[in-house]
């Protein structure tokens, strides 16, 4: 292959279309897991005044790859290997890949508080994840956002200029804030609830009701969460690329990591976590991946 694309993401679809409009070689292989097929509507997408859903948009982006030719396969990299030559070898599916040149798009799995009936409520919209994509459809609402560890104060104050009813639940576990920290939540009208919760109930379109242990009862219209991003560089790490603190792979120009052939795009990538960054990342990777190849001779 002259290129293996890891994740059929946005970022991982949008290589693939370039690469193979360069008439190069790509194979693309995908678990099925992608971030974005959580994705309810999402209104920041251009082209889509409309808004469009995750799985629409990835089928539409499959579609167009597969049109000039890119290859996928269903499985799981587990294993990735850089040889001396500066080629790579891959295992999946009980076989070896051999590429040379590697696209990580592996993006990130957001984590999940442990409540019944969450999985459903971020099919249908109720529970969120990103305010840069979807706060401005929240205005107005009764929010909750749910934080604990080291609380993001920067998310709960920008999901606060959309608006005035805006709790933090901690989901009865430790929140660590400063004290300058905790001022400023007040100073905004952020209250903060850190009771324990026993469960969620969701009625018709709205979520119904957060009861706590000690037998409250809260009501919110959206929850989003706040809980961190389990970010899958397992691969690129495990031969040398360089991450930060969260496991975000850190990438030079053109999306080069640290070691040479192996590039980067998406959520596995440290940076602005969104479709659009994804796709605009990917596009500079595959770019410098076909220059940095033999150029394909034409066949007629």
């Amino acid at each position: 292959m002259d290129c293996l694309i890891i994740g059929a993401g946005p970022a991982g679809l949008t290589a693939a279309t370039y690469l193979a409009r360069f008439r190069r070689r790509v194979l693309i292989i995908d678990s099925g897991a992608s971030r974005a097929s959580w994705i309810p509507v999402s209104h920041n997408m251009p082209g889509f005044p409309d808004g469009v859903g995750g799985p629409e948009l990835l089928t539409r982006m499959r579609s167009q790859a597969l049109r000039y030719g890119a290859e996928f396969r269903s499985g799981e990299v587990r294993q990735l290997e850089a040889l001396a030559d500066g080629t790579f070898i891959a295992k999946a599916n009980g076989q070896d890949i051999r590429a040379q040149r590697v696209l990580l798009a592996t993006g990130g799995l957001d984590v999940e508080p442990e409540l019944p009936g969450l999985r459903d409520a971020v099919r249908r919209g109720l529970v969120r994840h990103c305010p840069i994509c979807d706060a401005f459809e929240i205005t107005g609402q009764n929010v909750a956002l749910i934080a604990s560890g080291k609380c993001r104060v920067k998310e709960a104050l920008l999901l606060r200029a959309y608006t005035a009813r805006l709790t933090v639940i901690t989901l009865g576990k430790a929140l660590h804030l400063s004290d300058q920290e905790r001022q400023q939540l007040a100073e905004a009208g952020i209250g903060i609830l850190e009771d324990p919760v026993a469960g969620l109930s969701i009625e018709g379109d709205r979520i119904g009701a957060w009861h706590t242990q000690g037998g409250g009862k809260h009501t919110f219209d959206t929850v989003y969460t706040a809980l961190g991003v389990n970010v899958r560089s397992g691969l690129a790490t495990a031969i040398g690329a360089e991450a930060d603190d969260d496991g975000a792979l850190i990438v030079r120009d053109h999306q080069r990591t640290s070691v040479p052939g192996l590039y980067a795009a998406g959520d596995v990538v440290r940076g602005l976590s969104q479709v659009c960054v994804a796709t605009g990342q990917a596009a500079v990777a595959a770019t410098d991946i076909n220059a940095s190849l033999p150029f394909p001779r034409s066949g007629g």
